[in-house]
């Protein structure tokens, strides 16, 4: 069976070669973005394996179909990218990686949270030009802290576990509450209570209809003064313009983002050779109190091993008529 990984990478082939070495099938990597003038490429492959960037709008699926593509394996838990509709009516099946490592994204939200309080993306730069001064580099503590998690599943899980380690207060907001925080001491209360109360705000919220644009010019009004924000979730969860004027005025005192809602065409390539076109993104970038990383909190050898294992066992699930891990409307 051939397969062809659109936006891959050189970690991908690595992970997704040594998961196939005992499964046999033909992996086919190609480096471009799937999107209406690249889906040419997929002609004849019955399996497509796209990652979180590309497009997968009733367009780009209606061509899959009519050039003999009958499987979409996601390499990813999110599925907010595809036409799930488009791809019903189309005759293709959808399957995902539901979970791969929740303590990779979880412990990186924890490394840019610990980053921030403590400044030491500022330090690290400063020591290696031979400041040595501290001006400007006082933290805070994170024991004692209020910490709001949004989105109780198995990523939320894990990090509210580790904040819970480090002596911090829990409160969580989600529509279907987990109670396993509630066990380690967590609370579930309303958004605007979490909000209001909490000293950091964490996200790991799928991206939908109801969570797009979760954090706005309110939601942040609503926040306590002065308080993180990280996302490791999905860039569309947070209204990102809205986030420059809040670090503006001080009512956000630091922001930590492994997301981008316009990340498609910046994030997974090296530009930097090239002038930033993206206004918004530049300006973040000016913050002292702001770091983003480029959507690698799932980059660990155990998240890439575990993705590439449950994609390729979905592909063979579903040519033995045993589909496994499907996405339906």
């Amino acid at each position: 069976m051939r397969i062809i990984l659109f936006s891959s990478q050189n970690y991908d082939r690595d992970s997704f070669l040594a998961a196939n070495h005992e499964r046999g099938l033909e992996l086919h990597f190609q480096p471009t973005q799937l999107r209406e003038d690249t889906v040419a490429l997929a002609m004849g492959f019955e399996v497509v394996c796209p990652f979180v960037n590309d497009v997968l709008d009733r367009p780009v699926l209606e061509h899959l179909a009519s050039g003999g593509t009958r499987l979409i394996a996601l390499r990813s838990a999110g599925y907010n990218h595809v036409d799930l509709a488009a791809a019903r009516s189309l005759g293709l099946t959808v399957v995902r990686v539901p979970a791969y490592s929740p303590h990779a994204v979880a412990e990186h939200a924890v490394g840019l949270v610990l980053a921030l309080c403590r400044h030491l993306h500022r330090a690290y730069n400063r020591t290696r030009e031979g400041d040595f001064s501290l001006h400007g580099l006082t933290g805070f503590d994170l024991h004692g802290k209020t910490v709001g998690v949004i989105g109780s599943g198995q990523i939320g899980q894990v990090f509210a576990r580790i904040m819970s380690g480090f002596g911090c207060r829990l409160l969580a907001y989600d529509p279907y509450p987990n109670p396993a925080i509630e066990a380690m001491g967590g609370k579930f209360v309303k958004l605007e209570q979490l909000l209001a109360e909490a000293d950091i705000v964490s996200l790991h919220c799928p991206l939908n209809d109801a969570t797009r644009h979760l954090i706005n010019e309110h939601s942040l009004q609503g926040m306590k003064r002065g308080a993180m924000l990280i996302n490791t979730g999905r860039g569309a969860l947070v209204d990102t313009p809205a986030l420059i004027e809040a670090l503006k005025s001080g009512q956000l005192g630091y922001l930590g983002l492994d997301v981008y809602e316009e990340e498609a065409e910046i994030f997974f390539a090296d530009r930097s050779d090239l002038p930033l076109q993206d206004d918004v993104l530049a300006r973040l970038l000016t913050f002292p109190n702001v770091i983003i990383t480029a959507h690698q909190a799932f980059l660990t050898r155990e998240a890439l091993a575990a993705i590439a294992s449950t994609t390729l066992d979905n592909v063979i699930a579903w040519s033995k008529g045993n589909c496994i891990n499907r996405v339906d409307p």
